[in-house]
């Protein structure tokens, strides 16, 4: 479940760096939970081709983040922040 909320929480940051196709293969697994067999008839590729992809993606993703540490600033930030009502108006500002 952590790995879920953590990798959703990277393609809300770095998703407009992916590709419509890399798009399309997280949300299929990630939001609208098919597996890769479901997603291999989908796409008319094997499973291992399906279970590829997410890899490459959850990569990228990683890499990104290694790399701008995105994720890691936001929450640096919001924990230096002692009001409550600041910190609801920089989440909203953050993870929109």
């Amino acid at each position: 479940m952590e790995d879920i909320v953590y990798y959703s929480e990277l393609y809300d940051i770095y998703g407009g760096l992916l590709t419509e196709k890399q798009k399309k293969y997280f949300e299929d697994y990630y939001f609208h939970n098919l597996s890769f067999a479901e997603m291999a008839e989908a796409y008319e590729v094997s499973r291992n081709a399906a279970f590829k992809q997410i890899h490459i993606v959850l990569d990228k993703l990683c890499e990104y983040e290694k790399i701008l540490q995105l994720k890691e600033k936001r929450e640096k930030i919001l924990s230096l922040v002692k009001d409550s009502k600041l910190q609801k108006e920089l989440e909203e500002i953050l993870y929109k």
